[in-house]
């Protein structure tokens, strides 16, 4: 971001770091962002081109501050598009730079179908999924994403703003990191970014958010004391550090006996089960030989693994979607012979690319906004954040 850009007013350590350096009492920080969610807040939601110094009750030199330094909001959702079904939004949101970023909303019913024979509890929710980089330089060969190469970092306010905007459409539940962009590589900002989402104005449980990461082992051994309660989802994708490689290429700088050793001492410090997100690929990884690697890599852990259907992204794709059978047979393995508690992952959102590994901006063949209106789900797994997530 440009020096003479103003910051978003959802960016918490500008806000403090500005406030202190003119030597205001940073006292007046909670009436931006606490009394945000009895008024500011509110009104931002309802008023997209509300002025974030309309905040009663601050001095005249926090004022000042928010006059200069600040804005309410700096991106702006330029279309959205929804699925057929319309389970799922996605959002165009173009950045104060002129850079373009997308996220999706995702709507289901935890009450559909049953578990363990008895009916699921909940009721309709929403999950956003974020973007974290414009761009990514991770490299995943199965991921949209990837073709756009890394472009920059969001900031923690972009990130926010994220959620900020979804709010405007759903009454958001969880978070996931698994937009565009590798989490872990703009380490700060999202861990600010989540902060802020736990914090005053959204309040979000921090078990309703999950990061994924490739396995950026230096940044998940800080994770564990940055933000111990959040879900770690890790995206391994083979057992076998060679055919990891394959999938992404980045994995050559996280061996996979140095990741797992940091996902022990992850789980020891946090006791918190970590999610394992395993893309199918037909004939890649998704044989029964590599299903009993996998499972003996895992056996030791407390994980739940979540099998991810491939969503092809056109002409750039040369997988292809696992055969059905070959997911049932994987799945079978995992519980039966490892006890390993392995879902199959709901796709939403194919139908407007915005599935996993879909994301990438395409400024075509975008609709206008819409509200989007809960439908209902069929039965399935639709989202991680909604298993048990505390070690037993």
């Amino acid at each position: 971001m440009a020096s003479s850009a103003l910051h978003s007013v959802f960016d918490e350590a500008v806000l403090h770091h500005e406030f202190k350096k003119r030597g205001i009492n940073i006292r007046f920080i909670p009436v931006i962002w606490n009394n945000g969610c009895a008024f500011t807040f509110r009104y931002l939601l309802l008023n997209e081109k509300a002025e974030v110094f309309e905040v009663p009750g601050l001095s005249n030199a926090a004022y000042d501050v928010l006059r200069t330094k600040f804005i309410a909001m700096t991106s702006t959702v330029k279309a959205t598009v929804q699925s057929a079904d319309q389970s799922t939004t996605k959002l165009l949101i173009q950045l104060q730079n002129g850079s373009f970023i997308e996220a999706v909303i995702m709507s289901y019913d935890t009450r559909l179908g049953t578990y363990a024979g008895s009916p699921r509890p909940g009721g309709p929710r929403a999950t956003l999924c974020v973007s974290s980089q414009v761009g990514c330089k991770m490299g995943c060969t199965f991921c949209a994403t990837g073709s756009m190469g890394f472009k920059s970092n969001l900031s923690a306010g972009e990130i926010v703003e994220q959620l900020v905007h979804a709010t405007r459409l759903s009454q958001i539940r969880n978070v996931v990191f698994m937009g565009m962009g590798e989490p872990l590589n703009n380490y700060k900002s999202v861990v600010e970014a989540v902060r802020s989402m736990t914090g005053h104005c959204f309040q979000l449980a921090p078990r309703h958010i999950t990061i994924s990461t490739v396995g950026v082992i230096h940044c998940i051994n800080k994770l564990k004391y940055d933000l111990p309660n959040v879900n770690l989802a890790v995206s391994l994708h083979a057992p076998l550090q060679e055919v990891r490689c394959q999938i992404i290429p980045a994995a050559r700088a996280f061996p996979l006996g140095k990741l797992m050793d940091a996902l022990r001492a992850y789980q020891e410090h946090s006791k918190r089960k970590i999610f394992i997100e395993y893309i199918m690929l037909d004939g890649i990884n998704d044989q029964e030989q590599q299903a009993h690697l996998l499972g003996k890599l895992l056996e030791e852990y407390d994980v739940v693994v979540n099998l991810i259907p491939f969503n092809p992204i056109g002409s750039i794709s040369k997988y292809r979607t696992s055969k059905k059978e070959n997911v049932e047979l994987f799945q079978k393995i995992l519980r039966g012979v490892y006890n390993i508690r392995t879902t199959v992952r709901q796709e939403m959102g194919q139908d407007i690319s915005g599935a996993c590994g879909q994301l990438v901006v395409n400024l075509s063949d975008k609709k206008l906004p819409v509200k989007m209106e809960y439908t209902g789900k069929p039965e399935g797994i639709p989202d991680i954040e909604d298993l048990s997530i505390l070690r037993s």
